[in-house]
């Protein structure tokens, strides 16, 4: 039988294979990792290796680039394919990560074990504990193949802390490779409910009708300096979270309609709040959720840390400068669950659409792609995760190492724009990045707080 034939009949195995019901080709996966923490057990080794997938055409350590791509093109989103295809970008090969605990926050994931089987939807779409009060904590469906599972589990809790703040440094593109615009900004968020490391939990008594408060604050440039929106979430999933910010020029607060989710919050930007995530709006003003297929993917889940600049900051290339990307690594995602969704909570939405690949080992989105009203390719949003820990060094969350992403990359199809936006470990001014502190709330997520920052 031809060498051709053969890979023919092993990538349609694969393809079968991951049709299955529920998740792992070779062994229940989430057995398999309650048992033993690893995944190595639950697939073949053309899942776990990209030496093995394509037959030694690339290997381990190597880079994907124009050159190489075709043969790992049924492997990446449509984004990432054209970045590398057409636009010089590459992708160092990472080892495939067996050790599930580094796949998210250690509380978090030791969470999602002890409280697996207590969550369920209430009458009213939200999820909720056996006792019908808010979620506890983890991701209330682990091992799910359910898009509308999958969306709630990430909806519940983004940065999977109590409490986080990003440092974060933004690089605006355009379609000649040119940086026009740059900011210095400051994310934080943070959890009342499911909260696993601040006391008290897993509620803050007097918050429990919220599910998050989240704040942009921009630092820099000087043009931007102080504006800020503090988004109020309720539990509730089917009500718009209630937006404010502040105005530099009024040097006052006012309050935004909170539906206009499609727009740059700056100039130049490519991302918008509907973005966060993957999961920016409230779960039930998005519907129609369903899994549209099954297969593995190359993405950054790992190694994204650039543990040897003080500050984080990751090299660039690509691009007709050289400035379009992110130094960028992915590794063997054995199995992603490919999830659709639509806006049937905005009339006025400029998509129709949005396609996630979510990890299925931890839920966590790998990367997404959303169409236009016509059904074409808008926006793209792909990044990486890690352990900040390369072995010498690391950054602590606790008693564990921090687990968070570290860069993304926010594209549109049609105008060619390029966000990028990284991880740093601290801006001027004092701001840096950390989890589960309980003095971020006082800092940045209430109206004095960013009145405070508007006017430093």
């Amino acid at each position: 039988m031809s060498s051709w034939l053969v890979d023919k009949k092993r990538r349609q195995f694969l393809k079968y294979a991951l049709t299955g019901v529920g998740a792992g080709v070779t062994a229940p996966l989430w057995s398999t990792l309650a048992s033993s923490g690893s995944i190595k057990a639950a697939y073949p080794d053309d899942l776990l290796s990209i030496d093995e997938y394509s037959r030694g055409g690339i290997s381990t350590g190597e880079y994907i680039t124009a050159d190489n791509v075709d043969l790992v093109k049924d492997l990446l989103e449509p984004a990432k394919y054209h970045h590398v295809k057409n636009m010089g970008r590459r992708l160092k090969v990472l080892p495939t990560t067996m050790d599930w605990m580094k796949l998210g926050p250690w509380e978090y994931l030791e969470a999602t074990l002890s409280n697996q089987g207590k969550a369920r939807f209430d009458k009213t779409g939200n999820v909720v504990n056996g006792d019908g009060k808010p979620w506890i904590g983890g991701h209330p469906f682990p091992g799910s193949t359910n898009a509308l599972e999958l969306f709630a589990g990430l909806t519940l809790s983004w940065g999977r802390h109590d409490a986080s703040l990003y440092a974060m440094k933004e690089f605006d593109v355009s379609r000649d490779g040119i940086v026009d615009y740059e900011y210095d900004l400051v994310w934080a968020e943070l959890s009342p409910v499911g909260r696993l490391s601040l006391e008290p939990n897993p509620y803050w008594p007097g918050h429990e009708e919220n599910l998050r408060y989240n704040t942009v604050v921009y630092l820099s440039p000087e043009s931007e300096r102080g504006a800020s929106y503090l988004n109020i979430w309720p539990y509730d999933q089917n009500q718009f979270p209630v937006l404010y910010g502040y105005v530099p020029t009024f040097r006052r607060i006012r309050q935004f309609p909170t539906n206009q989710r499609f727009e740059p919050l700056v100039p130049g930007s490519a991302l918008y709040l509907s973005d966060a995530w993957a999961a920016g709006d409230p779960l039930l003003t998005w519907g129609n959720y369903k899994v549209i297929g099954r297969q593995p993917l190359l993405a950054g889940v790992s190694g994204g840390w650039n543990s040897g600049h003080e500050n984080w900051e990751h090299s660039v290339h690509g691009g007709q400068e050289g400035e379009t990307f992110f130094d960028s690594v992915v590794e063997m995602v054995p199995e992603t669950i490919v999830c659709e969704a639509e806006p049937v909570g905005f009339a006025r939405a400029p998509v129709s659409k949005k396609r996630v690949w979510f990890d299925v080992r931890n839920g966590m989105p790998v990367a997404m792609v959303t169409y236009d009203r016509k059904g074409k390719p808008f926006r793209s949003f792909d990044g990486c995760y890690s352990i900040y820990d390369n072995g010498d060094n690391k950054i602590m969350d606790g008693q564990h190492p921090y687990w968070s992403w570290t860069y993304l990359h926010a594209y549109e199809f049609q105008s060619g724009r390029m966000t990028r936006i990284e991880q740093v470990r601290e801006l001027n001014g004092g701001h840096y990045s950390r989890a589960n502190d309980d003095s971020i709330y006082d800092e940045y997520l209430t109206h004095a707080a960013i009145q405070r920052l508007g006017r430093a």
